[in-house]
Parts: C-alpha cells; sequence; structure tokens
C-alpha cells in the first residue's frame, strides 16, 4: 500500500472556509454607508446628518454584538464550569472507591499475614514436640 491512502497516490489540499465574524460585518456596513453616501445627492448637513445616523446604527450593532457575544460566552463558561466540576465530582467519588478498595485489601493482606505467622508458629510448636518426643523416646531405648 501507498503513503497515501488514494489511488492516484496524490496528496489532496483541503481549504477550510471560515465565516466572518463581527469585524466583517462591521467592515461591510461602514463600506456601504460609505458607498450609499458618495452616490446619493444630499447637500452637506444633509450628509452630515446621515454619517451620524449611520454611525449611530453600526454603534448599536456593534453592542449588539458585544452583548450577544457576552452572553454567549457566559453561557459557555457556565456550561463548561458546570461539566468540569461533575468530571470532579466523579473523579473525587472514583478515587474515593478506589481508597476503600486498597484499604480493604490491605486489611486483608494483613489478616492473612497474622493467619500465616500464627499457622507458622503453630507448625514450628508441633516441630519442636514431635523432636522432642523423639529425643525421649530414643534416649528411654538407649
Amino acid at each position: 500500500m501507498s503513503y497515501y491512502e488514494f489511488e492516484d497516490d496524490e496528496p489532496y489540499v483541503v481549504i477550510e472556509k471560515h465565516e466572518g465574524g463581527a469585524g466583517s460585518f462591521l467592515l461591510g456596513v461602514l463600506a456601504g454607508a460609505a458607498i450609499a453616501l458618495l452616490f446619493a445627492p444630499r447637500s452637506g448637513a444633509e450628509t452630515r446628518a446621515e454619517l451620524a445616523r449611520a454611525a449611530r446604527r453600526t454603534q448599536e450593532s456593534a453592542r449588539d454584538m458585544v452583548d450577544d457575544v457576552a452572553e454567549s460566552l457566559g453561557e459557555s463558561i457556565e456550561t463548561a464550569r458546570t461539566a468540569v466540576e461533575r468530571k470532579v465530582e466523579s473523579a473525587r467519588g472514583a478515587v474515593e472507591v478506589k481508597r476503600s478498595q486498597v484499604s480493604q485489601a490491605i486489611d486483608a493482606g494483613r489478616e492473612a499475614a497474622r493467619q500465616a505467622r500464627v499457622d507458622l508458629e503453630e507448625r514450628i510448636a508441633e516441630n519442636k514436640a514431635q523432636t522432642a518426643r523423639a529425643r525421649s523416646g530414643s534416649i528411654n531405648q538407649a
């Protein structure tokens, strides 16, 4: 198989297009207002008034966009915060479960070691008793 996963062994170039943001919109509004003013036959006072209205509309549009972005950003932050809090709580629960399991395993290991020691001590005592009986039996026979 070739390096490329295509039949013609040629790489393909993917061009991603991004939608324009608030800056593009504002630039379009300003350009449209400027062109409209240049081609409209008006007096200086009318042109200045129209420029002032266009500036106010642009300012209001910009404020609305900023408010929308701030609201959206606030919602996104709150959603992310909630998701992180859920993950942290889930992780805390998992850590607590593992801590409990480890504690139980340690306790079981200690109990098994204690029981093994008791069993070993019993065997040692039995072996000592058998050795003592064997020695006393051989002394009595001699």
